[in-house]
């Protein structure tokens, strides 16, 4: 694994040196030997089984699920003791959290699952340590939080964005906007929306060839796409698009100049577990992140029961709460009425396909069925 990364590393550099010099017809075979060697980085380790092993088969559990990322001893098991029941071994020394450690943080009616995972050393996509095992179990997370040592910013950061990234994982990014669909016959069909900036139908040609697409259909909507966003597209099924908010902990070491630096990077918070500063903020941002909502529930004629919500994701519909209530529910569905933020008038009559808002009520009116 580690001769692949070193590999990559090369073609990178010599892609780099060729293109000053507009070799093309070199540049098209780096490429292809680029995305071969990327494809088996995501190829699991030989004699590896299907689980996560021994300590990081947690089944998920509750409305959400977050995972603590980071190196080791940047508080991490401070955190997770501070906003759970959940007691994680917590000391001044590496290593000291060695499974997977779930707990349940109880914010805004909903559970959310939090997985305090060890700490990532470098070279974790490669093997070393535990972590495959480590970033596997983050790719089943809703959100992850990395958790970095304010002190020494730069260098966590982009180590452990470089790990989560060779290993399939894209943090605050969309799927690339790249139409593929795989044929049993009629060749390839290559169509740009628009004129690209990185790619050329040759280059996607070569590429496709490579994965054995022989047939397909390409449409590239975006002009900026790169060699990664169409690989991506064709290994999506090893790609992960996940959320990342980046929690900077021990802001009690650095100066107030350089706190307010941190603090205004985008997807960034600061706290310090030590101190317990912006603890709660954290958990704050967290919910915004999750993107869920709480939806009450009344009957007909009874006061809406606010003591227990509904969680549902951002941009659920009423056909969505019908489910969370029981799924045979729309079997016998009428029309819902609506009262909150989601309805023109209240309360508003809707089918199954209105979407709903954050606090919203609703009642369910069923056709009688014999």
């Amino acid at each position: 694994m580690v001769n692949i990364t070193e590999k990559i590393k090369e073609i990178e550099a010599e892609m780099a040196r060729t293109q000053s010099g507009f070799q093309q017809r070199v540049i098209d075979g780096l490429v292809r030997k680029l995305a071969r060697l990327r494809a088996q980085l995501l190829e699991p380790a030989a004699g590896a089984g299907s689980g996560g092993g021994t300590g990081f088969d947690v089944s998920k559990s509750g409305d959400a699920r977050i995972a603590l990322v980071g190196f080791p001893s940047v508080g991490k098991s401070t955190f997770l003791s501070k906003i759970t029941k959940t007691k994680s071994e917590v000391a001044a020394y590496s290593f000291t959290t060695l499974t997977a450690i779930p707990g349940v943080l109880e914010y805004g009616g909903a559970e959310i699952q939090i997985l305090d995972l060890p700490g990532i050393i470098e070279g974790a996509s490669e093997g070393k340590g535990r972590g495959r095992q480590v970033i596997s179990a983050a790719k089943t997370s809703d959100l992850i939080l990395m958790v970095l040592d304010a002190t020494k910013r730069a260098e966590q950061r982009a180590l452990l964005e470089a790990e989560l990234e060779a290993v399939g994982i894209r943090l605050n990014r969309e799927p690339p906007n790249i139409y593929l669909k795989a044929k049993k016959a009629g060749g390839m069909k290559i169509t740009f929306q628009s004129p690209p900036k990185y790619l050329d139908e040759k280059m996607l040609y070569n590429i496709l060839r490579d994965y054995k697409m022989l047939n397909c259909e390409v449409l590239v909507r975006d002009e900026n796409a790169t060699v990664d966003d169409f690989i991506d597209v064709i290994m999506k099924d090893h790609r992960k698009y996940i959320r990342c908010l980046y929690v900077y902990n021990k802001i009690d070491s650095v100066t107030v100049e350089y706190l307010d630096e941190l603090a205004r990077e985008p997807h960034t918070v600061v706290m310090s577990c030590e101190l317990d500063l912006g603890v709660q903020d954290v958990v704050e941002r967290c919910w915004q992140e999750l993107r869920l909502m709480r939806i009450y529930t009344k009957r007909q004629g009874v006061d809406p029961d606010f003591s227990e919500a509904l969680i549902v994701r951002s941009g659920s519909t009423i056909e969505d709460v019908c489910d969370q209530i029981h799924r045979t529910l729309k079997e016998t569905f009428k029309y819902a009425l609506v009262w909150g933020a989601s309805a023109k008038h209240i309360p508003q009559r809707v089918g199954l396909a209105h979407v709903v808002a954050d606090e919203d009520v609703v009642q369910v009116v069923s056709a009688w069925k014999a």
